[in-house]
């Protein structure tokens, strides 16, 4: 077995998965831990699978910078897809990444999510009144993914009747970051920045005519900036603002569709802590975290050198992209006992799903609200629900995630 996963971490390239991979990669990741934990790519990008690593990297802003200009100029030339990833807030290094994070986390308060509970729990309810009604389920269409969008589109105030495209929209930008892109993905996700961008400058236009209330409506105080709009405070240029719209549904749509739709397939497959969490409803807060390090729902995050620097025991140049697996990192048994197993009264548990360090998810509270609401009172509603089909996984490295999964109610 020994040689079997040096060899398998040899011959790893992110350019070239297989579909076993696609279907579990956690094998690869823990032979990359074990033989090659700082793996140099044939693309010269330097692969981290180690906890202890990640962390150095994350905390490490100086020397591990998010700025993608140099990294994504070759991938995408001058186009839609560019500029909305060199603009956006997660591909930035301070001070301009701390001025934007400084406006939506303003916005994204522990008094502002908790004022979002009862909307939400209204919201899952429906959804579940839906599916109740029918008998049967498709987990990710009728109910993980129709939660964060409904979320994103109610903190920007974007009316229901015009949240039809958001998330084809959302999928398509996101798809072209993957580590290999097709023409077709590229021309997708290329049509959706620019269709986003055509949206949201009406959706803007009309919200500078008609402020709405900036406690709960993230796009009125992004377009106020910090002192409601007063001179001397800070303000988004028009980019910055567009771009970070855009931003905020992405990171907070597949990544959340992927936690919800992730836990409630884990809890399926692990008969013993399905019962444990229904016998224990109020397990479901450290149940949420063991789905986000069991199966994370963001698996990569990419930096780049901006001196030479000794990591992990290897010497990286300036320059060189380093790529973080966040998957491989949450499965470190060095970092978690009994790593590949899942334990919903897991503790502590540092996973990194959110990060860590000056780019730890802004809005991870709400993630976690958001998954916590909707998986408890899904199992509160349906506790025999029973996958009805095998799920179809949404053949993406960097969010892992399914396309469908067939349920049955009982």
């Amino acid at each position: 077995m020994n040689a079997d996963a040096k060899e398998l971490a040899a011959g790893f390239d992110l350019e070239k998965l297989t579909p076993e991979f696609y279907d579990n990669p956690y094998p690869t990741y823990r032979a990359l831990r074990e033989n090659e934990p700082v793996k140099r790519l044939r693309s010269g990008t330097v692969f981290l699978t180690r906890y202890d690593d990640l962390v150095t990297t994350y905390k490490n802003t100086k020397s591990f910078s998010s700025d993608k200009k140099r990294e994504f100029a070759p991938k995408y030339g001058d186009t839609p897809l560019y500029e909305h990833h060199t603009t956006s807030l997660v591909f930035n290094d301070p001070p301009s990444h701390t001025r934007v994070r400084r406006l939506i986390m303003g916005a994204l308060s522990p008094r502002a999510i908790a004022g979002m509970e009862g909307d939400l729990i209204k919201l899952v309810d429906g959804l579940l009144d839906a599916v109740a009604a029918k008998g049967h389920c498709e987990l990710i269409e009728d109910f993980a993914a129709s939660i964060p969008i409904e979320v994103i589109g109610n903190l920007l105030d974007v009316p229901h009747d015009e949240r039809g495209p958001l998330r084809d929209w959302s999928l398509a930008i996101l798809g072209a970051l993957e580590p290999v892109v097709s023409p077709e993905a590229a021309a997708r996700g290329n049509r959706a920045v620019t269709d986003f961008l055509a949206y949201l400058e009406t959706l803007v236009a009309r919200r500078r005519q008609k402020p709405g209330n900036p406690e709960r409506d993230v796009l009125t105080r992004l377009i106020q900036g910090e002192g409601g709009g007063e001179e001397n405070g800070e303000r988004l240029t028009e980019k910055e603002l567009l771009h970070n719209c855009i931003f905020l549904l992405n990171a907070g749509h597949e990544t959340t569709t992927n936690l919800i739709g992730n836990g409630l397939v884990a809890l399926d497959c692990h008969p013993d802590q399905k019962q444990r969490l229904i016998d224990n409803p109020d397990m479901i807060k450290t149940a949420v975290e063991e789905m986000l390090r069991y199966e994370s729902s963001n698996q990569l995050g990419n930096r780049m050198t901006t001196e030479k620097i000794e990591l992990g025991g290897v010497m990286l140049e300036a320059g060189t992209s380093v790529t973080l697996c966040i998957g491989a990192a949450n499965r470190d048994p060095a970092q978690f006992a009994d790593p590949e197993s899942f334990d919903i009264a897991r503790t502590p548990n540092r996973h990194l799903a959110f990060a860590t360090g000056a780019h730890q998810c802004a809005g991870m509270a709400l993630a976690r609200l958001e998954g916590a609401i909707a998986i408890s009172r899904f199992l509160a509603r349906f506790p025999t629900y029973a996958l009805s089909g095998k799920p179809v996984r949404g053949g993406r490295v960097r969010f892992r995630g399914f396309l469908s999964v067939p349920c049955t109610l009982r």
